[in-house]
């Protein structure tokens, strides 16, 4: 009976959505409509995963098989979306050794990740510029700027300040420009690539407001969308809640951080939105309980807040539980995510606006000095691994009922369409019997 009663949501959701849906190009673009992604035309929901070292380790050809281990891995555990990282600006090994100047190695490490994920069916979200100072991030670009003789009082600069943000521009038009050299095709060309994402975890912790971080994105995005009209764009938020939605604060952590879920959300080019959750960090003096009560509540809010105020889909782009924290157990860590994933399949089963979650962070074997309590080698980790593989089959099942669904009524409008030009060269005669 649970089956039948999932089968007639389905067939619902299947019927509304296709009196909004036309027919897309068949060109494997992630596109959205209303509050849901299309792929070639079918409602598009995907479990994946984080992994920011991708492009980083592929920079040295001798470790490249770990990229190419990681993706057959989430491959075979139906993982079908990976974030990383796009920058890597100053300090060691950087992918922008100073504005506008390039390591070509790091470039083509980058390349090999793209061409890698098309191989194994994994769509990319790939982040632009970090607010933290690991791999440059906004600081790396403040100083750039000092140097050059701007006087700067903050990192948060990066937001306000003009020669910044020309710096900041030019390596988006760099990235997006960017012709790769293992596939031939321009990433902006690419339907490997899911989305781009303006900054990860953006804030602005000296304006409090929202104005700083609202301006930014609203100049931004559109910039994104002059050079590439094929990508979606998101811009990295963590969720919090801001002045535009007081009622809602209330849910935030006591973090301030200058961003503001919806109204950071509502900016035209911007397409879906993001949310992140770590309640054992955010809240660290609370019990799991308290913890769990928290991302409930949390992802409830997104949820309802993407679907019928922002009309826009939500991924919830990072979540995950240290094997660091005290009192630690994988069954812990297996009940967060199923407690995330079942948010997310909820939502998705019903035409909400969820439509996938990506875990910090997937590594594989041989990668220990990239381990920081959220790691998950697939491999080692059989419980959590088997948890990730239920709501990779979860999802896959709605999109592959929906597409049968949808070719049905295709077939029933052409048998109408040729039904209706027969009776009309026939002068509506009735025929037959």
């Amino acid at each position: 009976m649970r089956h039948l009663g999932f089968s007639i949501l389905l067939v619902i959701l299947i019927q509304s959505l296709i009196l909004n849906i036309h027919v897309e190009a068949g060109d494997g673009f992630i596109r959205t409509r209303g509050a849901h992604f299309l792929l070639n035309g079918n409602p598009y929901y995907a479990n994946g995963f984080n992994a920011y070292w991708l492009m980083y380790v592929a920079s040295d050809p001798s470790q490249r098989s770990k990229v190419s281990t990681a993706f057959q891995e989430a491959s075979r555990h139906g993982l079908s979306v990976a974030r990383t990282w796009a920058f890597s600006d100053g300090g060691y090994r950087p992918l922008q050794f100073s504005p506008g100047s390039y390591n070509e190695q790091m470039f083509k490490g980058l390349d090999f990740v793209i061409a890698e994920a098309r191989k194994y069916g994994i769509k990319l979200i790939l982040s632009l510029a970090n607010n933290y100072d690991s791999f440059g991030g906004k600081k790396q670009y403040v100083n750039w700027a000092r140097s050059q003789g701007q006087y700067l009082s903050s990192d948060d600069d990066f937001f306000r300040n003009s020669v910044v943000k020309g710096y900041y521009k030019n390596h988006i038009r760099t990235v997006l420009n960017r012709y790769n050299s293992f596939t031939g095709i321009h990433y902006k060309d690419d339907s490997t690539i899911m989305a781009w994402e303006l900054m990860n975890e953006p804030r602005c912790t000296s304006d409090h407001s929202g104005r700083t971080i609202q301006a930014w994105i609203m100049e931004m995005a559109p910039y994104v969308k002059s050079i590439d009209r094929n990508h979606l764009l998101e811009a990295g938020l963590e969720g919090f809640y801001g002045q535009s939605t007081p009622q809602r604060k209330r849910l935030n952590p006591s973090i301030d951080i200058g961003t503001d879920f919806i109204a950071n959300n509502r900016i035209p080019g911007i397409d879906f939105a993001t949310v992140h959750s770590y309640p054992d960090q955010w809240l660290s003096s609370s019990n799991d309980q308290y913890q769990l009560s928290f991302l409930n509540n949390w992802l409830d809010a997104h949820i309802q807040d993407a679907q019928y105020i922002l009309r826009k889909p939500v991924f919830v782009t990072e979540f995950g539980k240290s094997w660091k924290d005290p009192g630690y157990s994988t069954y812990k860590r297996d009940l967060m995510f199923n407690t995330v994933y079942y948010k997310i399949y909820s939502s998705a089963k019903r035409g909400g606006a969820a439509a996938g979650g990506l875990f910090w962070q997937l590594l594989t074997e041989g990668m220990d000095s990239f381990r920081d309590g959220y790691d998950i080698v697939l491999s080692q980790n059989p419980s959590t691994a088997n948890v990730i593989t239920q709501q990779s089959h979860r999802l896959y099942q709605i999109r592959k009922i929906f597409t049968r669904m949808r070719n049905v009524e295709r077939w029933k409008r052409a048998r109408a369409m040729r039904r209706g030009h027969w009776q009309g060269r026939n002068g509506g005669r009735h025929i037959g019997n």
